[in-house]
């Protein structure tokens, strides 16, 4: 019997298709041809979680007290974890019980988020390009959402004096989130301050994702919007443990700021889950925890690796200035040929998996990411498909009048 009189929802009607499971199709056909792929595609990490956290996360399971229905708000001593985080590296001074929500990875708050706040026609300001869970939260939620066009000339910074009043008058909530995923952009402490005082004149909730706050190099040292005086009252910071910490599969995330938007996110999570299991937010208290060497040697692999793939891309003619943070390369594609035509054309002629930057919003297009997943030999076999496929980038040619 058909079912085709039964329709999903317009909610998920006007999804367009999430470009990462598309990506996992062409990724199984590329397998199946026998192609030996090299998937800088995914922020995935590579590398296993660490020893630490492993050996308390098997302690935590092997406890019977762990087998139950965890508390809607997490653990108290998880929460303390949090906080104590913050204090540490940011001097941020926050109350366990009321503002820190456990969650199950980042990506499910900010989606959920915009469930819990956005009604139907609700006007959200959303940067493009931008990681798909900033906006796509939104669509679901019914939200009306405005596109704020990042430039390069800008350093892929939000322009707050080109929105215009009209629109800023109607926001409910701004999402943003830098260091950036895709763009690997960061925005000086003065920015902070600037959106900061931006929300407040306008009364618009700021949402920020600090996703990639310890993937930092060179010095730099991310700042968090809860430092900005006054931030607390009108914004709210997500942050996960799946980048620095290589647990991106035990889905262990975070939300700190506003006491009474958290609540409003934790009435919605009660409605749709129990939370994380016990033993798993034992495990994240440690890596929290963990001594800042650990921290250091992450950065020091990431690190490498950008400076390894940006130096084998200058040699086949990309100009990539060198990131301050986050896993990624933001990466033009050729003069001519769209985000979605380039990725597949390199998956096909090298087996090497990157991201259309067009499934970052439409100001991604002509661009790609590329993560920095894998290990520089690794790396060096991209690089020397690229080169044997003819890959490269040439400048627009300059024609003379």
């Amino acid at each position: 019997m058909s079912l085709n009189w039964i329709v999903p929802a317009e909610r998920i009607q006007k999804l367009p298709p999430y470009v990462f499971a598309r990506l996992d199709e062409l990724k199984a056909k590329a397998r199946e041809q026998g192609l030996d792929l090299i998937d800088l595609g995914m922020g995935n990490p590579d590398g296993a979680t660490p020893q630490p956290v492993v050996e308390a996360a098997i302690a935590a399971l092997q406890n019977p007290a762990n087998h139950g229905y965890p508390p809607f708000e997490g653990t108290a001593s998880f929460r303390r974890a949090i906080t104590n985080w913050y204090r540490r590296r940011y001097d941020v001074i926050l109350d366990p019980d009321s503002e820190a929500l456990p969650l199950l990875g980042s990506k499910e708050g900010l989606a959920h988020l915009a469930i819990a706040y956005i009604n139907p026609g609700d006007v959200v300001l959303v940067p493009s390009p931008a990681y798909p869970a900033h906006f796509r939260g939104p669509v679901i939620a019914g939200g009306q959402v405005h596109s704020l066009i990042l430039k390069p000339e800008n350093d892929w910074l939000i322009d707050l004096a080109a929105i215009p009043d009209e629109v800023a008058r109607k926001a409910k909530i701004l999402y943003f989130n830098y260091p950036s995923n895709p763009t690997a952009a960061t925005a000086p402490r003065e920015f902070f301050e600037e959106i900061v005082a931006f929300a407040r004149k306008y009364e618009i909730l700021l949402v920020h994702d600090l996703c990639y706050a310890e993937l930092a190099f060179d010095g730099y040292q991310p700042t968090s919007l809860l430092e900005i005086p006054g931030a607390k009252e009108i914004g709210v910071e997500f942050h996960t443990l799946s980048k620095t910490y290589n647990m991106a599969g035990w889905r262990v995330g975070f939300v700190v700021g506003n006491r009474h938007v958290i609540q409003g996110l934790r009435t919605l999570k009660t409605n749709l889950d129990y939370g994380i299991f016990a033993a798993l937010q034992t495990a994240a208290e440690t890596a929290l925890q963990l001594p800042d060497v650990y921290l250091h040697e992450v950065q020091q692999r990431y690190r490498t690796r950008r400076d390894f793939l940006i130096e084998g891309l200058g040699q086949l003619g990309w100009d990539i200035p060198k990131t301050k943070a986050t896993m990624y390369l933001w990466v033009k594609c050729p003069v001519g040929m769209g985000s979605t035509d380039f990725a597949l054309n390199v998956l096909q002629q090298t087996g090497v998996v990157v991201t259309p930057g067009n499934a970052f919003g439409v100001a991604g297009e002509g661009y790609v990411r590329i993560s920095l997943i894998a290990d520089c030999d690794r790396l060096g076999e991209a690089l020397h498909r690229f080169k044997q496929a003819g890959i490269r980038y040439q400048p627009e040619a300059v024609v003379s009048a």
